[in-house]
């Protein structure tokens, strides 16, 4: 499934026989390019412009071809908001080994009541839960608030919310939380081999922030370099206690 153009439809408001009729080609053909197939060069052209988006945001994939990029980067958004609600329950959804979580708060996850269901039910199935907030009392969680221009006290207080609604998930088996005193270079989600990174810039708030979307097909991979990061992290982090 071509999630890009389906959500360019959706944003258009527009339905696939609406982009049959504009371009005059079968229903079916449109169906096909929403399953993955890439259109002939016009009807990309003329799609694009249709939606009023960028081709290479419709068909990534022929971008990085016609460019030599990385065959792992599956999709870049240009801020973490842009990245629909239903991609992150379908990311983490998606998994049957692994599901990783660094962030310093990742308050947007825990205010998700949904979510939080998918990984309790996927903990439930067998699949390994983890997930790493930053240490509250840590001096870089209020370098990280200062850096956003919300203070100190503000991204601490995120941290302590956070905790506190992910606190039903440490009841639950597979599921594990720790608390790093770390400089974090990104937020990283994972799911199994499917990673959703979002990178940090000074003075810019993560929401507005870019996320690229890489999955781990080799030994050096991108995905590898984060995998490794997440493992790091992991180990010198510190669990929370079930009565925290």
């Amino acid at each position: 499934m071509n999630e890009n153009l389906r959500h360019a439809l959706i944003r258009a408001r527009l339905h696939p026989l609406d982009i049959a009729t504009q371009l005059t080609v079968d229903p079916k053909t449109v169906s096909r390019w929403l399953a993955d197939r890439l259109p002939h060069p016009r009807h990309r052209l003329a799609v694009a412009d249709l939606l009023q988006v960028n081709e290479d945001d419709l068909w990534p994939e022929n971008m990085r071809r016609r460019r030599g990029l990385s065959h792992d980067i599956k999709a870049v958004y240009p801020h973490r908001w842009a990245v629909p609600a239903d991609t992150w329950r379908r990311f983490f959804e998606s998994a049957n080994q692994e599901i990783g979580i660094l962030v310093y708060s990742g308050l947007f996850l825990a205010e998700d009541a949904g979510l939080l269901r998918i990984l309790a039910d996927r903990a439930t199935t067998g699949v390994r839960v983890r997930i790493l907030l930053g240490d509250p009392d840590s001096p870089h969680v209020t370098t990280r608030g200062i850096e956003e221009g919300t203070g100190g006290d503000v991204m601490a207080a995120r941290v302590r919310n956070a905790l506190t609604l992910y606190r039903p998930l440490q009841d639950v088996d597979g599921v594990e939380i720790r608390l790093h005193r770390t400089v974090l270079y990104n937020s990283i989600y994972r799911a199994d081999d499917d990673l959703l990174v979002n990178l940090h810039a000074y003075g810019t708030r993560a929401p507005e922030a870019p996320v690229i979307y890489v999955t781990h097909s080799e030994t050096d991979s991108t995905a590898t370099t984060y995998l490794d990061s997440f493992e790091r992290v992991w180990t010198s982090a510190e669990p929370v206690a079930q009565d925290a």
